[in-house]
């Protein structure tokens, strides 16, 4: 993916809102959407943050929908077993497959539209966090919460270098690839085999020079953060709050509500 998830977070106008407030809005989406009963409550909740990650946060529709089509195919593939192999009660429909009879039941059908749900405001709440806030600015967060010092640096290494080395991948499978490194099976499994024998050695050269550049740059064992102190504002606390107040009344007034 040519553009990664932190270069939308930087562009984006709501990178700008308090950080603790975009933490408080997700945790309270993660809380209220796995603790429904019903699936009313969770889809509000992934419409309001879909709405704030395209429309406030100036997020590319095409993009965000794209970014959402892997989670959503792998719980679509439990949801549908769901359906077919729990609950009881009334029979929605059946059908026999290769001789093996299989039912939908109103119970089973209500179970599954509730754990989609709940994975798709998940995901929503998740991906307007990645969406809005560069993890720089994450990490300063955890740094804030008194999180051990040497978790966050880890942290911090480990994000910087999947990208270093997703690039280094991309590279020598493109040098492959214009020399037919991959053109039948055979070779495709020497090129692999080359590919991780190659970028092992790469990681560890890159972790020398990693050690060697920090240490030559007076590295105590502690590396700087910055936070940005932002105000919560009056307009952004009364948007909050609203969207608090609704997630809430959905979740008590929809507990015992059916949809089928």
């Amino acid at each position: 993916m040519t553009n990664i998830l932190d270069d939308y977070a930087l562009m984006s106008p709501l990178r700008h809102i308090n950080n603790w407030l975009k933490l408080a809005i997700v945790f309270f989406g993660l809380l209220v959407g796995v603790s429904s009963t019903s699936p009313i409550a969770p889809l509000f909740i992934a419409l309001c943050m879909s709405f704030a990650t395209v429309v406030l946060g100036r997020t590319p529709l095409k993009f965000y929908l794209k970014l959402l089509l892997a989670p959503a195919g792998f719980a679509l593939t439990g949801v549908i077993i769901i359906a077919f192999f729990s609950g009881s009660g009334q029979e929605l429909f059946s059908f026999k497959l290769a001789g093996y009879p299989l039912a939908v039941t109103a119970d089973g059908l209500e179970l599954a539209l509730l754990v989609l749900s709940r994975s798709l405001s998940g995901m929503c709440c998740l991906y307007f966090l990645a969406l809005t806030t560069p993890m720089i600015e994450l990490f300063a967060v955890l740094r804030a919460s008194r999180l051990p010092e040497s978790l966050i640096e880890l942290s911090m290494l480990i994000y910087r270098y999947i990208f270093v080395f997703l690039d280094m991948v991309l590279c020598i499978k493109y040098a492959q690839t214009v020399r037919l490194g991959y053109s039948n099976f055979r070779r495709s499994l020497n090129s692999i085999a080359m590919l991780g024998s190659t970028l092992f050695i790469r990681s560890w050269e890159q972790g020398d020079k990693l050690f060697l550049a920090m240490n030559s740059r007076c590295y105590d064992g502690k590396m700087t953060l910055f936070e940005a102190h932002r105000p919560v504002r009056a307009a952004e606390l009364l948007l909050t709050s609203a969207y608090f107040l609704s997630a809430l009344a959905l979740f008590y007034f929809t507990k015992n509500i059916s949809i089928i």
